[in-house]
């Protein structure tokens, strides 16, 4: 089913932008519902892994351009790690951030 890996590398790009933007903060929020939600985020890359798996399983491999499967699962691991890291370290130093691939197709 070619659609659904059409649709793969805009609604993984589209994930990507939407963690990239700043959020309004809400004065009533605590970093404890902050916390809560970017677990939840976390939740949310881990359940990608079935539908990238299924769509990878799908692709077919004389396609003259095809999705760069192992760069996507390396971007979102990273992405993940980013939003473990913030939850796990309480400094506010900066750190070096390994740029994203972005570019999937090859």
């Amino acid at each position: 089913m070619k659609l659904k890996t059409d649709l793969l590398l805009p609604v993984a790009a589209a994930l990507l932008c939407l963690m990239t933007l700043p959020v309004a903060a809400d004065p009533a929020t605590s970093q404890d519902d902050e916390n809560a939600t970017l677990v939840r985020l976390i939740h949310e890359l881990d359940a990608l892994t079935p539908l990238i798996n299924e769509a990878e399983g799908k692709a077919l491999v004389d396609n003259r351009v095809r999705l760069n499967y192992g760069w996507l699962r390396r971007d979102i691991a990273l992405v993940k790690g980013g939003i473990e890291w913030h939850l796990n370290t309480p400094s506010t130093e900066p750190r070096n951030v390994e740029p994203l691939k972005g570019d999937y197709r090859y």
